[in-house]
């Protein structure tokens, strides 16, 4: 705001009034000049609102500067007109020259002189009072010095509060400029780093893509380059067994003359000897003839002897037919069973069993040392594996307390382990085991129900117990209102249910399917526990490949043991470079949807695509190629399927 100056009023001579009245004027100039200054070197910097304010105040000093220079200038004008009518004032003549004549008519008359005694009085007294007005004007004088001096300090005074208080403003701008400045410095810094951070992740991901594209041009080149080496060294290969050949055919044509005369020497030397031979046969051959047919009674016992010695060989080989089928009826194994441990009759492969046994057992005792279940090849889901092992405890349990067995069902997709499954379980549980399919029922029309029969009193005369595993049991165990179900296959089911109405001691039925809702109502009130077999997943996946990797491939190439391995031609040795357990990882990623028996086919063409080879070595590049190219037809399969 603009300060409101006093002026002090000046109306007669004033000493020193001027220095004073042109020292404030000074001092507005000196705050004019650092305002106008200061505006001209921040009026870019402040506010519009503090720029006015400013302005204003200036406006407000300048008028004030010219109303004072006015009120000096008119003072100035009364101190002069007023000191020099004080300093310039005479003496009335006219009074002094008739004061020289009253004092000579006083020295004539005394009136006179009395009068002009008056009169000198009244002059002294008139002196005196200017001398007393002097006075009071020094006093006065003496006083507006004083006021001036208190003035001037209190302008001084004003002034200095006037300056701190615009330097404090000045100091709040700055301040607030330098806190813009600073706040728009940090906001274009932040800028700049946040370009800096866009730009480095921009140069990260172009240096990865780059190295991404390196990476792949490289390998590129080293599959051309090794496809190249390949075809090269097929090349030299071809060249040199052409050369082999031809140097083969060289000594061949060379020794071809020799070869030729001794065969044929040789020849000639054969022929003789076999003339010799046929011709010395044929002369006894000839007497022996001529002596029985001019002898008759050597004639007669020569025909009686053969037609005996025929008569014999027919019915010696119809009898032990004969016998033997009914030996091979009542001991022989059933000719539903496809696969059992036990042997054709009860006195065959007793020492091969024994020894079956004692191998399991401490293949199964090793197996049960690494990984506590003991399964073999057998790899499941960690919850059905575990379920197979209580039910495997619990076999072998209820044979050791003579306890009825319990049927069991095992449902799944195909290639899921259910045989495999089985198979294990018997031999855990220490039973005898024996395998059959539905399919071979249908065939064997009316004689099914006889060889039903025939297969479960086979299966009772096992003293260890026996698991009748029927796989694709759904293709005689239907529903047995399905019109396309013949009377014979019929009758087979109801045999079937016949033999497994009461619980058994002896035999524990298990069935698979892959389609659990087509058996027959029957069939499923038989069975006491149903286990489903997955598809298998990643985990499992991983350790399939592991293990068919190991039985395919690892040890493809080890020698067989045995009596005639001299004399058999031992398989190549495969080498396998760089299959590591992140590969191995990677391939079970691949293979979502595959069965345990599709993996065994997938690691089966893998073998035979190292066989394929020239090198036969396993390498990731081949073992990605085989798994890639066996999901993509795992995939066809499904569309076709799919479709149809």
């Amino acid at each position: 705001m603009a300060k409101v100056w006093k002026l002090p009023a000046i109306e007669s001579f004033v000493p020193n009034g001027r220095e004073w009245l042109l020292h404030v004027l000074d001092s507005l100039c000196e705050l004019d000049r650092c305002k106008m200054m200061l505006i001209f070197r921040r009026s870019c910097e402040v506010d519009r609102s503090i720029y006015a304010a400013l302005v204003n105040e200036i406006r407000l000093l300048m008028r004030l500067r010219q109303t004072c220079v006015t009120h000096v200038a008119r003072v100035q004008n009364k101190a002069s007109d007023s000191l020099a009518r004080f300093s310039t004032r005479e003496p009335d003549r006219t009074t002094g020259s008739a004061l020289g004549r009253r004092r000579r008519e006083a020295s004539a008359d005394a009136p006179r002189r009395r009068s002009f005694a008056h009169a000198n009085k009244r002059e002294e007294t008139r002196q005196a009072e200017f001398a007393a007005r002097k006075a009071d004007y020094l006093k006065e004088a003496a006083q507006i010095e004083l006021e001036r001096t208190r003035v001037e300090y209190e302008e001084k005074k004003k002034l200095a509060q006037s300056q701190a208080e615009i330097k404090a403003q000045v100091a709040r701008y700055e301040d607030e400029l330098r806190r813009k400045r600073a706040q728009h410095e940090h906001e274009a810094q932040r800028a700049r780093n946040q370009e800096l951070v866009k730009m480095q992740e921009e140069s990260a991901i172009k240096l990865e893509q780059l190295r991404r594209q390196s990476e792949e041009e490289i390998n590129e080149i080293r599959r051309r380059t090794e496809k190249e080496k390949a075809r090269i060294e097929q090349e030299t290969m071809r060249l040199q067994k052409m050369a082999d050949a031809e140097a083969k055919a060289l000594e061949l044509q060379l020794s071809e003359d020799v070869k030729r005369r001794l065969l044929i020497e040789r020849a000639n030397a054969e022929r003789e000897k076999w003339v010799q031979a046929i011709n010395t046969t044929f002369e006894h051959i000839g007497g022996g003839l001529r002596t029985i047919l001019t002898d008759q009674n050597k004639l007669v016992v020569a025909v009686g002897g053969a037609t005996a010695l025929a008569a014999g060989i027919y019915t010696t080989r119809e009898g032990a037919r004969v016998v033997w089928g009914y030996v091979d009826r009542i001991l022989g194994q059933p000719s539903l069973i496809r696969e059992s441990s036990r042997g054709k009759y009860p006195w065959s492969g007793v020492p091969s069993r024994a020894m079956s046994t004692v191998t399991s057992k401490l293949k199964n005792g090793s197996n049960l040392g690494k990984d506590g279940k003991g399964f073999g090849d057998v790899i499941l889901n960690p919850s059905l594996q575990k379920r197979v092992n209580q039910l495997a405890n619990a076999t072998a349990n209820t044979k050791l307390h003579q306890a009825p067995f319990r049927n069991m069902l095992f449902y799944g997709p195909p290639g899921t382990g259910k045989t495999m499954a089985a198979r294990e379980l018997a031999r855990e549980s220490g039973l005898d085991y024996a395998l059959m399919t539905g399919g071979d029922v249908a065939p064997l029309g009316s004689q099914a129900v006889t060889k039903i029969h025939q297969l479960f009193d086979w299966a009772k005369k096992s003293n260890r117990g026996l698991l009748l595993f029927i796989d694709e049991a759904d293709a005689f165990l239907c529903e047995r209102n399905k019109t396309y179900m013949s009377e014979a296959q019929r009758s087979a089911l109801n045999a079937l249910l016949f033999r497994t109405g009461d619980q058994s001691k002896d035999i524990v039925l298990a069935l698979a399917t892959n389609r659990p809702g087509d058996l027959d109502s029957a069939v499923a009130d038989r069975i006491d526990e149903v286990l489903e077999f997955p598809l298998p997943g990643e985990e499992e996946r991983s350790k399939l490949v592991k293990l068919y990797l190991d039985k395919y491939i690892v040890k493809a190439g080890e020698k067989r043991k045995g009596l005639f391995s001299f004399f058999r031609r031992q398989p190549q040795k495969i080498a396998v470079k760089g299959i590591t357990d992140e590969l191995i990882r990677e391939a079970a990623a691949k293979t979502d949807g595959f069965s345990g028996r599709e993996i065994a086919k997938l690691m089966a063409s893998v073998q035979a695509a190292v066989y394929g080879s020239t090198e036969c070595e396993l390498t990731p590049g081949l073992f990605r190629e085989v798994v890639d190219y066996k999901v993509a037809e795992h995939q066809q399969r499904r569309k076709i399927a799919g479709h149809a």
